[in-house]
């Protein structure tokens, strides 16, 4: 974590709009680990930055080492209707030369921490399989296994399944 020193943790803005569109965009273009198959322009994804604001269980965090973005996570609604309003659904995206070096981690404890304010009930994580990275650190943050969803998704002609994970929070 020590080259990651400079590194800060701040809200999303619309400013950051088109490299965080190009970070998402590469795992839309090169994985299965969103089950998105077309690629985005910033315009298209202006909503959902937007449904994240700076305070509230919904947020986005963004790592920066100066002007560049290395990554983002967000807490999420898990589900539109009312009595899911407590629960949020996680998740981390890295730039594709950002991974390994501890920013996830850093992410995820900005983002907790922010929460612990928040009536927020449960964290969950849907982690298309496999991706050993991103179940490591929904494990390091308690999240426990809670099910699978067998070949729910298909993409790049094949089916994935995708693992569930959840993690009690503060309230």
């Amino acid at each position: 974590m020590q080259e990651f020193a400079e590194v800060q943790v701040s809200p999303g803005v619309e400013a950051d709009l088109e490299p965080l569109t190009a970070i998402y965009n590469h795992y839309v273009r090169e994985t299965p680990i969103t089950f998105d198959t077309a690629p985005f322009t910033p315009d298209d994804r202006r909503g959902w930055l937007l449904s994240h604001p700076e305070d509230g269980p919904h947020r986005l965090l963004v790592a920066r080492a100066g002007s560049r973005i290395l990554g983002y996570a967000t807490s999420s609604a898990f589900r539109p209707k009312a009595a899911y309003a407590t629960s949020v659904e996680c998740s981390v995206y890295l730039a594709p030369d950002a991974g390994r070096r501890g920013l996830g981690t850093l992410l995820y404890k900005a983002l907790f921490a922010a929460l612990e304010t928040e009536d927020v009930h449960r964290a969950y994580a849907g982690i298309a399989l496999p991706n050993e990275a991103s179940e490591r650190l929904h494990r390091r943050f308690g999240f426990e296994h809670v099910g699978t969803y067998h070949e729910v998704g298909r993409k790049f002609g094949r089916y994935w399944d995708v693992a569930w994970y959840e993690k009690p929070l503060g309230r």
